[in-house]
């Protein structure tokens, strides 16, 4: 007896975007506790500048090994402006803070990024600025605040390092901005270690010149630090969060941005032993609440 040919029934494809996300926000929110952890141990400028080139030397060597470059000049540009920006100013200015600020409050200022460059990707790059959007972004600020309020009330943060920590999130703002804007279309693996690269190169005459070599402290803790900040941090979580600024746009994807405190606070009370209460937790509500908004879909009208 024959069979009839069955029907082919298409397979739906799994959607990896959930799994990136979160990936991204545990690695992004940890890597405040591995750059405490390391500039402890070491000076913060020779800390990154060694970073960022090993992440680039790894990255541009497999990439040559494979033999699979495929980035224009004019990309290779914007790749090293974007390095500068996110990589050297971000971090330098962000580590630099760390010293004199806990790594939840560090996590915490830097988490505003979703604002501002949500109101400047309405502006610079026509995304639209629904009033959905606008409650989502506002619970958020409403989340976080409560957070860092109650941190700056209980905790000894200077506002020296609170300044370096502002000027971070400037200079991750503008290199979201720039990246939206420039729209680089070659491969973002590549990518990422050409601004490694040029943040490592930017770096290490200025760390050379102003940080004391002698001042480091090799230790176990250090040497872990530093792994997980090369291969968790400048290799996959940058690679991650590009990824997601180009398939979900600024807004959205900076929107994650607001789950990095509870995140890194609870990160830090787990490995740094720092103080976190009740009512630190109590912001996680707003703020989940408001990715959601921010992140939904807009319903298809029809």
């Amino acid at each position: 007896m024959s069979l009839a040919p069955s029907m082919s029934v298409p397979r739906s494809r799994f959607n990896a975007l959930p799994l990136y996300i979160g990936l991204f926000c545990l690695l992004w929110s940890y890597a405040f506790v591995a750059g405490k952890i390391g500039v402890t141990h070491c000076p913060p400028l020779i800390l990154l500048a060694a970073r960022f080139s090993l992440a680039g030397i790894l990255i541009l060597g497999a990439t040559m090994v494979r033999g699979d470059w495929s980035l224009s000049w004019r990309d290779a540009v914007i790749f090293t402006v974007l390095g500068i920006a996110n990589n050297a100013l971000y971090l330098g200015l962000g580590y630099t803070g760390l010293q004199s600020v806990s790594a939840g409050l560090g996590g915490l200022i830097v988490s505003a990024n979703p604002v501002f460059t949500a109101a400047l990707a309405a502006l610079l790059l026509g995304e639209g600025m629904s009033w959905r959007k606008a409650g989502g972004l506002s619970l958020g600020i409403i989340g976080v605040t409560l957070i860092v309020w109650h941190r700056l009330s209980v905790g000894t943060d200077s506002l020296h390092g609170i300044v370096f920590t502002l000027a971070s999130l400037a200079s991750i703002v503008a290199g979201t901005i720039l990246f939206k804007l420039l729209a680089p279309k070659g491969s973002l693996w590549i990518g990422n270690g050409v601004q490694n690269l040029a943040a490592g190169i930017v770096l290490t005459p200025i760390a050379l010149t102003f940080a004391d070599v002698h001042a480091i402290d090799f230790t176990p803790s250090l040497i872990g630090a530093f792994a997980f900040l090369v291969l968790g941090g400048s290799i996959l979580a940058y690679w991650l969060w590009f990824h997601l600024l180009k398939v979900c746009g600024a807004t959205a994807a900076s929107a994650y941005h607001f789950l990095m405190p509870p995140l890194g606070m609870l990160f830090a009370y787990i490995v740094l032993g720092e103080h976190i209460e009740m009512r630190d937790l109590l912001g996680i509500i707003p703020v989940a609440l408001g990715i959601y908004l921010v992140t939904r879909p807009a319903k298809a009208v029809a």
